[in-house]
C-alpha cells in the first residue's frame, strides 16, 4: 500500500514537473515560421466599392481592403529594392518626429465632447511600396464624392490634402481635388475661431487674404500651403460634414501616391479630436501582414472609429503627456523581457518624458521599425543574442546588426519579447521582432538605436494587434490577433 503511494506521489511530482517545464519554454520560446520577403500584390479595383452609399447605422462598418503597392512609380521593383526603399523612408520619418519633438511648443487642446454611440470603420492600406511603410485608406471628399487614398498617421493633427489649382503638387494615384466642383466645400475666414486653431494663424494677416492659410511642415523638409477649409468626408456607411482640411496649393517633399493626409494625432485639429462629439475620441487600427490585401485566410488591415474601436479585454496603459507637445501618443514603458527574464540594462528611467518634453515613448502609425535609446537597444540586443546563439548569424542588414541565415528552414524556436507598459504586458508574435530582409533566408532582429531621447514603437511591432486610442480615457489598449 505504502508503495502504491509512494509511487503516484513521485507521478504527480513529475507531472507537476513537465507541466512546469513546458510552461516555462513557452515563456521562453516562440515559433517563428520562415518566410522570405512576398513580391507585391495586384490591387484590386477600390472603385467596385461604393464610398458614397451612406448607412444610417450607428454601428461600426468595414471597408473593402485593397493594396497601394499596385498603383506607386514602385511597383514593379524586386522584393528587396521595396525593402530597402522603406528603411529609407523610415529613416526619415523617425528624423523627422525627432526633430518636431525636440523643436514643437505646446498646441492647442480641443475641449471634451458629450458621448456618442456612433462609428464607423475602413479599410487600411499598407504603402509598403511606396519606401514608406504608412498605411492609407480609401474615402470620399467633398459633395459629390471624389474618391481618393489619405494616409493615416497618428504623428500628426491637420487633415489635408492636394487641391487643383497646383502651385505646385506631387504625383498621386487619382485625380486632384477640385473644391471648385464640391458643393459642400468652404474656405475659413481669415481670423475666425477656426482659423486661430491653427500654430500659425496670423500668415493670412501678413498676405492680406481673406482666406485663412495653413502651413504643415515636416521634419524631412516636406510642406503644404493652402486654404485652411470645411469639407465633407465620407467613408463607407458614414459621411461626416465640416471636417476642417488644409486644401494644399503648394506640396513639395517626399509625399508619394496618396492624396493627401488624415492627422490621428492627439491635438486639437486631428481627426479624433475633431469628431469628439460623434465618436466619443475613440479609434483603432489592426495592421496585419504589410503585403497582404486580405483573404479568407488572412483578414484586411481595418480602422474603427466610435465605441465599438475600443476592446473591454484590452491590456491597457494610460497616456502620458508631453507639455510640450500634444500631438504625440506617449505610453509609459517600464522594460522589456527576452527569454522569460527582464533584460538588465532597460529600464523606465531610460524613457522617462521629463517636465521639459524631452525624451519618453510615443507609439505611431507611420514608423515601421522601433528605435530604443541606443542604451536600451544595446541591452535588448545582447539579450536577444544570447538567447538566439544556436542560430546562425547572418552579416548586418542596412541599420540591422543582428541577423540571422534561416535558409533552408521552415520553422525555427526564437526567444520571446515582452514589452512592460504601466498597466500590463504585451508579448510579441515572434514575426513582430525577427524580420525577413531579402529573398535568401536572411532575417532579422526588427529594433534600432537611436542616439535621441524619443523611443518609437513602430508599426512592425504593433502588427496583429487591435492598438486602440482612447482620447476621452486616456489610454492605448492593446489586444492581439484581432484582426
Amino acid at each position: 500500500m505504502g508503495g502504491k503511494v509512494q509511487n503516484t506521489l513521485i507521478f504527480s511530482v513529475t507531472v507537476l514537473l513537465i507541466s512546469f517545464s513546458s510552461a516555462a519554454s513557452s515563456s521562453q520560446y516562440n515559433t517563428l515560421v520562415v518566410n522570405t520577403l512576398p513580391s507585391s500584390p495586384i490591387l484590386s479595383s477600390p472603385e467596385s466599392e461604393s464610398l458614397t452609399t451612406v448607412s444610417q447605422s450607428t454601428t461600426s462598418l468595414s471597408l473593402h481592403l485593397s493594396h497601394i503597392d499596385a498603383i506607386s512609380s514602385f511597383s514593379d521593383a524586386s522584393p528587396a529594392e521595396l525593402f530597402n526603399l522603406r528603411l529609407k523612408r523610415d529613416s526619415i520619418r523617425v528624423e523627422s518626429l525627432t526633430s518636431l519633438a525636440a523643436v514643437s511648443s505646446r498646441r492647442n487642446v480641443t475641449r471634451r465632447a458629450p458621448r456618442s454611440a456612433g462609428g464607423f470603420s475602413g479599410a487600411v492600406i499598407s504603402g509598403l511600396s511606396q519606401g514608406s511603410g504608412e498605411y492609407f485608406m480609401r474615402l470620399g471628399v467633398g459633395t459629390p464624392a471624389t474618391n481618393m487614398y489619405m494616409v493615416l498617421d497618428t504623428g500628426s493633427d491637420v487633415v489635408w490634402l492636394q487641391c487643383a489649382p497646383c502651385k505646385v503638387c506631387y504625383n498621386q494615384s487619382d485625380a486632384i481635388f477640385d473644391p471648385s466642383k464640391s458643393k459642400t466645400f468652404a474656405t475659413v475666414p481669415c481670423g475666425s475661431r477656426l482659423c486661430r486653431r491653427l500654430d500659425d494663424s496670423t500668415e493670412c494677416f501678413r498676405q492680406r487674404s481673406k482666406r485663412c492659410l495653413y502651413q504643415v511642415s515636416y521634419g524631412d523638409g516636406s510642406f503644404t500651403v493652402g486654404d485652411f477649409s470645411t469639407e465633407t468626408l465620407t467613408f463607407k456607411g458614414a459621411r461626416v460634414d465640416h471636417v476642417a482640411v488644409g486644401c494644399g496649393h503648394d506640396n513639395e517633399g517626399l509625399f508619394v501616391g496618396a492624396a493627401g493626409l488624415l492627422g490621428l494625432g492627439r491635438g486639437g485639429l486631428s481627426f479624433p479630436s475633431q469628431t469628439k462629439n460623434r465618436y466619443n475620441g475613440k479609434f483603432s487600427y489592426c495592421l496585419v501582414d504589410r503585403t497582404s490585401s486580405g483573404s479568407a485566410s488572412k483578414p484586411p488591415s481595418t480602422i474603427v472609429f466610435g465605441n465599438d474601436a475600443v476592446p473591454k479585454i484590452s491590456v491597457f496603459t494610460p497616456l502620458l503627456t508631453n507639455p510640450k507637445l500634444d500631438t504625440f501618443y506617449y505610453l509609459q514603458l517600464l522594460g522589456i523581457s527576452v527569454g522569460g527574464s527582464r533584460v538588465r540594462g532597460v529600464s523606465e528611467s531610460q524613457f522617462k518624458l521629463d517636465a521639459t518634453g524631452n525624451g519618453g515613448v510615443i507609439i505611431d502609425s507611420g514608423t515601421s521599425v522601433t528605435r530604443l535609446t541606443q542604451s536600451a537597444y544595446v541591452a535588448l540586443r545582447d539579450a536577444f543574442r544570447l538567447g538566439a546563439k544556436s542560430l546562425k548569424r547572418a552579416p548586418s542588414y542596412s541599420l540591422f546588426d543582428t541577423c540571422f541565415d534561416l535558409s533552408g528552414m521552415s520553422t525555427v524556436k526564437v526567444p520571446t519579447v515582452v514589452f512592460h507598459f504601466g498597466g500590463g504586458e504585451v508579448s510579441l508574435p515572434a514575426s513582430n521582432y525577427l524580420i525577413p530582409v531579402n529573398t535568401q533566408g536572411r532575417f532579422c532582429f526588427a529594433f534600432a538605436g537611436t542616439m535621441g531621447s524619443l523611443s518609437i514603437i513602430g508599426n512592425i511591432q504593433q502588427q496583429g494587434f487591435r492598438v486602440a486610442y482612447d482620447l476621452t480615457g486616456s489610454r492605448v489598449g492593446f489586444l492581439p490577433r484581432a484582426c
